[in-house]
């Protein structure tokens, strides 16, 4: 899959926005089709940093969602202020 395919938007709400603050990560609305494995490409070619973990979910509403934890060396507030989200 190619990267810009996979990875269609970041999502930020408030609980968001604390799991940028505390944990490190950063969530994103991913294809469907999407595995764990493609989201970590995805997110490392476009964004230029390590990832540590990618957690994937479904929700209700059938969209999914990706829960991306960077690498200690990498701070998702320097990537969410990059992306216009803080």
């Amino acid at each position: 899959m190619n990267s810009m395919n996979v990875v269609y938007c970041p999502l930020m709400t408030e609980s968001a926005s604390l799991m940028v603050e505390k944990e490190n990560k950063l969530i994103f609305i991913v294809n469907l089709k999407a595995h764990k494995k493609d989201v970590k490409r995805a997110v490392e070619e476009l964004y230029e940093v390590k990832v540590h973990r990618v957690t994937l979910l479904i929700t209700p509403q059938g969209e999914k969602k990706a829960f991306v934890r960077l690498k200690p060396e990498y701070k998702a507030s320097d990537v969410a202020i990059k992306l216009g989200l803080l």
